[in-house]
């Protein structure tokens, strides 16, 4: 009796074995000389997703491990650790579908027909993708930098095929095509180095010393601890104004690259400050009118 049972529960997993391996080689379309059954999909399906896991693995492990150690700058480590994960996906999709049996010749005639779809309808997409990697290899801008691109203005925080995503002081992330970068003109706050330097108009009376101005401009930029004392600042007498003896403010600065109008601000505070204290006169616009009575109008 225990035999019989035995025997039965063979035969009823071997007819669910015999089930499942005639629903994996259900045949679902052909490709070329090649098959594609529900095994077949399915193996496709768990190679893929475990090549893309693999490589944003190695991708970071780049990026915040090996080239580390060398002293990279961020934007650069990203760059790279892009273009190996590219790299990576694209070898290995050739192999996955080479390895599975999957007949590649017949993807000549799919590469001659998206030839005619990119020709008609997805040439921008394919601008944008080749501009991203133009982007990649050439750096023209890289994570991190400050840039400025039309109107926008803020921080590269991504790199992708297509776009560019950029954070602005507002925390609002504007999403650019990468052609923009490539056939556009893009200002680079920080392409060689994260030091750039601001100029500030300031405006006083006619009445004032040029040089008591300039040593109280001076010394507002020096007290200032985010102005760099090296380059020192200078203060430059720009010209003879309307109203005003106009002079501009030169500073420096590594740590408001991206908040330009907080050290304005706080310089503002600063010079208006020291000029009430130095009694030096902030002028505004003044005109001279003069008025004929109707008297002299006459004898005119």
């Amino acid at each position: 009796m225990v035999d019989k049972i035995m025997e039965f529960k063979k035969n009823k997993i071997g007819d669910l074995f015999e089930f499942i391996n005639d629903l994996l080689n259900i045949r679902l379309f052909s490709i070329g000389e090649s098959s594609l059954t529900i095994g077949l999909l399915i193996t496709l399906i768990i190679s893929v997703f475990l090549l893309f896991f693999i490589s944003e693995w190695i991708n970071k492990l780049l990026v915040n491990k090996l080239l580390k150690r060398y002293h990279l700058e961020k934007g650069t480590r990203q760059s790279v650790g892009a273009i190996v994960k590219y790299v990576l996906i694209i070898a290995g999709l050739f192999s996955i579908l080479q390895t599975n049996g999957i007949d590649l010749s017949a993807f000549g005639i799919l590469a001659g027909a998206l030839g005619v779809g990119i020709g008609f309808g997805l040439q921008n997409i394919t601008n944008n993708f080749i501009s991203g990697l133009i982007i990649l290899f050439e750096q023209p801008i890289k994570i991190g930098d400050r840039i400025e691109v039309g109107e926008i203005t803020g921080d590269v925080i991504k790199i992708s095929a297509r776009s560019t995503t950029v954070v602005t002081n507002d925390n609002i992330s504007v999403i650019i095509p990468n052609s923009q970068f490539i056939d556009g003109q893009v200002i680079n706050w920080s392409h060689n180095e994260h030091k750039v330097r601001f100029n500030f108009p300031v405006g006083v009376s006619y009445k004032e010393n040029p040089e008591k101005v300039k040593s109280v401009l001076m010394e507002v930029a020096l007290n200032n601890p985010n102005v760099l004392k090296n380059p020192e600042p200078d203060i430059l007498f720009e010209d003879f104004g309307d109203s005003s003896l106009n002079f501009n403010v030169r500073v420096w600065t590594s740590e408001y690259v991206n908040k330009p109008k907080v050290l304005k601000s706080q310089l503002y505070y600063e010079i208006f400050r020291k000029f009430k204290e130095e009694s030096i006169e902030i002028p505004f616009p003044q005109r001279d009118i003069h008025l004929k009575s109707s008297e002299e109008k006459l004898n005119i």
